[in-house]
């Protein structure tokens, strides 16, 4: 009894190791370096006046920028480039939201996407060529940030 608690206990805190490892939607500011290796891309930081600006650019041209609250909680990420950047790195526990949304809805593949919930929302359209979008979570927004920012 006493070791299936233990390994139990071990198995929350690899959880929790693993999730906090990347910067995606929700995170922290641990997993910035984690997503920049994953996605082979440069780097630059900056801070405004509400949040901290994280800009990552890939070798094929794309940019993710991650913002960040003051004490590195990523509440949102947008993205622009040729191709989609991977998503589920990027968004976190929302991927799996994003997934169950498209599973139920009947739209076109090449279709934009628009999902709006409490806790999460999410834009994404474009082709091949030209993809854009982004994802926040409104609960995490700081005061003052501007939504077209994201844009």
């Amino acid at each position: 009894m006493m070791r299936s608690r233990k390994v139990a206990a071990a198995m929350m805190l690899a959880s929790v190791a693993l999730t906090s490892a990347a910067a995606e939607l929700g995170g922290g500011r641990h997993g910035l370096e984690a997503d920049r290796a994953h996605l082979a891309a440069t780097m630059a930081s900056t801070t405004v006046a509400t949040h901290q600006l994280h800009t990552l650019t890939l070798a094929n041209g794309d940019v993710v920028r991650e913002f960040a609250t003051a004490d590195g909680t990523v509440f949102a990420v947008a993205w622009d480039g040729p191709a989609r950047p991977d998503l589920r790195q990027l968004l976190g526990p929302a991927f799996d939201i994003l997934q169950a949304d498209v599973s139920a809805s009947r739209r076109r593949p090449r279709q934009a996407l628009t999902m709006v919930h409490d806790d999460v929302v999410i834009r994404s359209a474009g082709h091949p060529g030209a993809f854009h979008g982004y994802a926040f979570l409104p609960h995490l927004v700081p005061p003052g940030f501007v939504a077209d920012a994201l844009e």
